[in-house]
């Protein structure tokens, strides 16, 4: 397997999640630390302008969003699976409420009772990238405490889920929804133990969070930004499979414009190279690495043509 590096940060949940895959299948990988806020000046020359974290690399190939990060580790290495096709639509299923209709209001809460600890900007950058004015520490209590009522609404659904006794909150076996739905609840005390106590009335939800957790993160190795980057200019883009795109899409070779259709909505140009029913991959070239290959989920992203600049 060609050597894993993740551009990710500490306290980030998203970069738990991936994580807590590498150790799952027990993979060996390299950790590049990257800043938690803009400017991210070693990471943008990989990925064209995206800049949530993490970042998978593997080479010259840049893959972004957890949901397809994920999915190429499994490719990579497909056992232990996460994707067990019997419970691969319920899987996806979950994954989407815990990483949208869990996730936000938990972000919200935990993120407005915890301004002293989090990192100057942090807050400003994060409602910029939504579009909106950084907040004052009141106005971030004040969401707190809006969407308090939202997460105590949500958490007695997972440990009913629990109830039967089941290991994983699917059956027998883990799948991508255990990872998905255990991140948004790290993230209660991934920098403080302030807001702990909402977890504690739940037993069942405790014991299956200390499973996951047990994974741990495979076998890390520090790596400088700088040596990335060197990396990806060193190496060329694997080839890409065979494409399936629909009749409505772009055609392969055509310069187009990708970006998420939530926050973060930094446009990637570059040209299209691959589609498939999960996946979207340009070819970019950039001045300090050379030609990359970024690829991102199908779903979540808007793909349409770029106009060529003269």
């Amino acid at each position: 397997m060609s050597e894993l590096v993740l551009h990710h940060y500490d306290f980030s949940n998203f970069a738990e999640k991936v994580r807590l895959t590498l150790g799952y299948k027990g993979l060996a990988w390299h950790s590049v630390i990257i800043p938690p806020i803009a400017p991210k000046p070693d990471l943008i020359p990989l990925t064209g302008g995206y800049r949530r974290t993490p970042v998978l690399q593997v080479g010259a190939d840049i893959y972004c969003d957890t949901r397809l990060i994920v999915r190429e580790l499994e490719r990579r290495a497909p056992s232990p699976t996460l994707f067990a096709p019997a419970h691969a639509a319920a899987a996806d299923a979950l994954a989407y409420w815990a990483e949208n209709r869990l996730m936000r209001p938990i972000t919200l809460y935990v993120s407005g009772m915890n301004v002293d600890q989090l990192p100057t900007g942090l807050q400003a950058d994060r409602s910029l990238m939504r579009g909106l004015p950084p907040p004052d520490d009141l106005t971030m209590r004040r969401a707190a405490l809006r969407n308090a009522p939202l997460v105590r609404t949500q958490l007695p659904q997972i440990e009913s889920m629990l109830a039967d006794g089941r290991t994983w909150l699917l059956g027998d076996q883990p799948t991508v929804a255990d990872l998905a739905m255990y991140h948004p609840l790290w993230f209660f005390t991934a920098r403080t133990q302030r807001l702990a106590h909402e977890l504690h009335p739940y037993v069942r939800m405790a014991q299956w969070m200390q499973r996951v957790r047990a994974f741990g993160h495979g076998s890390p190795a520090p790596l400088s930004a700088q040596v990335a980057l060197e990396i990806a200019r060193k190496a060329e883009p694997a080839p890409c499979a065979p494409s399936s795109p629909e009749p409505e899409d772009p055609g392969l070779g055509a310069l187009v414009r990708v970006r998420a259709d939530d926050y973060g909505r930094d446009a990637i140009e570059g040209e299209l190279v691959y589609l498939g029913t999960d996946e979207i991959a340009v070819r970019r070239t950039d001045p300090v690495v050379g030609t990359v290959v970024v690829h991102f989920p199908r779903l979540g992203y808007d793909l349409r043509a770029a106009e060529r600049r003269a």
